[in-house]
């Protein structure tokens, strides 16, 4: 039997490698490896050619990490510490939602998490420091994410609602690595399930009208704790069982 495909979405960046200087489509290899340790095959969608056809393929989905969601998606005007990619806030907003109308199977992951507010008319808060007077959700401020090691994330506690999907996943409380200067106002559709409990940072987000619609603000990509990632591939293996 094959894994359930999870589509990953994904950076158009411009990269340097031996003589080579060119656009490529990329992302860190801990999603891949997140994805294919907890048995599903790891899909990368580009940003280049926005289209929802992808889907048609997929069992699952993870909206990745990455830059700065555009405030102009909500009507706000930008911050000075924001850095847009039109390109791929175009592609997502579609897919997100395309794949919320299927019922598909998706995690958000940072970005992702917020871009799952932001496509459901939902907002952002553009830089956390101004909302709660510190840089500990990304510590090393200034850092390319892409480069960063564990060392230069922040970590801090989350707590969660009771009797939501987050807490049957994680349980009552649970620390978590941390690196965004963007964090959910309104959640849109969603609902918001987890907090920093030092600042009421929205932390986890969950679709009450989805079979599986998970969105965590931190990167388990990154760590040892991929409960997150066995949860979408399991959601997809039932859903692909259902449709078949």
């Amino acid at each position: 039997m094959r894994r359930p495909l999870i589509g990953l979405t994904a950076y158009a960046e411009q990269v340097q490698y031996g003589r080579n200087d060119l656009l490529a489509g990329m992302l860190p290899m801990t999603y891949v490896k997140a994805v294919h340790a907890t048995g599903g095959r790891a899909v990368l969608i580009t940003p280049d050619d926005p289209g929802i056809d992808v889907l048609e393929a997929l069992d699952g989905i993870v909206f990745c990490g990455g830059g700065d969601i555009d405030p102009a998606n909500w009507g706000a005007p930008p911050h000075p510490a924001t850095e847009v990619d039109k390109v791929r806030d175009l592609s997502e907003l579609m897919l997100m939602r395309a794949a919320l109308d299927a019922g598909l199977p998706m995690l958000g992951v940072c970005r992702g998490m917020q871009m799952m507010a932001v496509a459901t008319g939902g907002s952002l808060h553009q830089h956390v420091p101004d909302l709660v007077g510190h840089e500990r959700h990304r510590a090393a401020a200034g850092t390319d994410p892409l480069a960063a090691n564990a060392s230069d994330y922040g970590r801090h506690d989350v707590v969660i609602e009771d009797e939501t999907l987050a807490h049957r996943l994680f349980g009552r409380y649970l620390t978590v690595n941390s690196f965004h200067h963007q964090a959910v106002a309104d959640p849109g559709a969603f609902l918001p399930v987890g907090w920093c409990p030092d600042d009421r940072v929205v932390e986890i987000v969950e679709h009450p009208g989805q079979t599986f619609a998970l969105g965590v603000q931190w990167h388990p990509e990154r760590t040892n704790d991929l409960r997150s990632f066995e949860a979408l591939v399991e959601a997809a293996v039932r859903g692909r069982a259902v449709a078949a």
